[in-house]
């Protein structure tokens, strides 16, 4: 049965540091299945559609997507083509709870990662599955969104001495 995880918030120190790829022998390991299970369980009960490994507190290079048939375990993801074409959309992270901006992204990507049983795969996406991805692979990278975004709000959140009306 998996286990819903601890979310890591910002300003942990985690989320900023670059993740170590996962050796081949660890890839298919028990340990990795478990992790990514109880990846997937905390990002869906915790209503998000990815979730980065930094983001419970591991830095390994590992990321749990939902697409809309399953979740996909990217392992050591690598984004290996992007369009010249990029747009502005909204964004949040479940590490920067309540925060949300806009952040520019290619609309298209190719991504080249390793599944669970330990083989190569390739994911070709645009659209939310491609901003979500490139999301992810920046936790990877000790990057965050609001490093990236404009047009920064903060909702339902109330702080004293603040204007919030």
């Amino acid at each position: 049965m998996p286990n819903k995880l601890k979310i890591i918030t910002n300003p942990d120190p985690i989320l900023r540091k670059k993740s170590a790829e996962i050796s081949q022998k660890d890839i298919s390991s028990q340990k990795i299945k478990e992790l990514f299970s109880d990846m997937g369980k905390t990002m869906l009960e915790s209503d998000g559609v990815g979730l980065a490994a930094p983001q419970i507190g591991k830095n390994i290079r590992l990321c749990v997507i939902n697409t809309k048939n399953e979740l996909k375990c990217l392992i050591n993801p690598r984004i290996t083509k992007k369009s010249w074409a990029r747009e502005w959309g909204e964004e949040g992270c479940l590490s920067i709870p309540n925060v949300f901006g806009k952040v520019k992204r290619h609309k298209k990507i190719a991504c080249q990662y390793i599944d669970l049983d330990g083989k190569q795969a390739k994911l070709s996406a645009d659209g939310l599955l491609a901003r979500v991805i490139q999301h992810e692979i920046d936790h990877l990278d000790g990057v965050l969104f609001i490093d990236k975004a404009r047009d920064i709000k903060e909702l339902g959140a109330y702080k004293p001495g603040r204007n919030n009306s």
